[in-house]
């Protein structure tokens, strides 16, 4: 019997709050500690304000449509429909 524990196939971006695959992720170091973020967030970072903004605008309005989403569901869940 194998005690080996696999690798999950995502982590978890701390800046867009999602899973993404492991090999579009990076392990970086913060003041708090380390913290898994995508590769997609990391560039954007290097953009312009302006680039920046509308990435994180996007990445917002995302997280809002999930949240939305999960808040609908619990709604219908609770009435029971």
């Amino acid at each position: 019997m194998s005690t080996d524990k696999k690798e999950p196939a995502t982590r978890y971006c701390y800046h867009c709050r999602t899973h993404h695959p492991v090999e579009e992720m990076r392990l970086l170091v913060t003041k708090t500690g380390s913290r898994w973020r995508c590769i997609k967030s990391i560039e954007a970072v290097k953009r312009s304000k302006e680039e920046r903004d509308a990435y994180g605008r996007q990445v917002s309005a995302a997280n809002q449509a999930e949240a939305s989403g999960r808040a609908r569901m619990l709604n219908k869940i609770q009435r029971g429909l």
